[in-house]
């Protein structure tokens, strides 16, 4: 949790001026999600000139509306370790209908989705625990034509949170995932390994 909260403020401080952030968590069930932030990065003080501009004043109104509450985030961030499903594909595939395709997400602006998780898929249409990481029997299992969704222009990223009981190797475990976003259509940008064990 310590490297997760570490990630999360350098992927945060990358964001730009006029950037949008949503962050979500992943409930049990498909397409179910959680939004614990939403907003715009207005700029901070040294973003606007001190002759046409308030620096102040804008980076109190930076403080309250970005900052601050980003900073307070990743303590909320919950470090679940059982639940009945981990419908990942569902979750990708809800943030990128509801999000990336939406009137929010501005014509040509870049597009990041970066997902922390242990990866391992698991629902009633396909399991990684039952099945393991043959991609075929991913391509011929129901979650494929269910969750499957196309990640055009998408950059996708992975803060992996290496389990200390999996059926599979780490290493196979993310080429599954590449191949998988590749698939789609998206940019398999870096798979960054978490220290520890979760």
């Amino acid at each position: 949790m310590a490297d997760l909260k570490n990630e999360f403020r350098k992927t945060i401080g990358r964001v730009e001026p006029g950037g949008y952030v949503r962050i979500y968590t992943l409930n049990s069930a498909p397409g179910d999600l959680t939004v614990m932030f939403d907003g715009c990065n207005p700029g901070d003080g040294s973003t606007v000139d001190s002759w046409t501009n308030n620096p102040a004043r804008r980076q109190k109104k930076w403080e309250n509306a970005f900052g601050d509450p980003l900073n307070k985030l990743p303590d909320e961030i919950p470090n679940a370790d059982s639940a009945s499903q981990s419908p990942i594909m569902a979750g990708i595939q809800k943030i990128k209908l509801s999000l990336f395709d939406s009137s929010l997400a501005k014509q040509g602006s870049a597009k990041r989705l970066v997902v922390a998780s242990d990866m391992i898929e698991h629902t009633a249409l396909y399991s990684q625990y039952r099945s393991g990481l043959d991609y075929k029997k991913y391509l011929n299992s129901a979650a494929d034509r269910t969750y499957g969704t196309s990640l055009d222009g998408v950059d996708v990223t992975i803060l992996y949170i290496d389990r200390t009981k999996k059926p599979f190797q780490s290493l196979d475990h993310a080429e599954f995932w590449t191949q998988w976003v590749q698939n789609h259509h998206g940019e398999f940008e870096k798979l960054v390994g978490l220290e520890g064990l979760n």
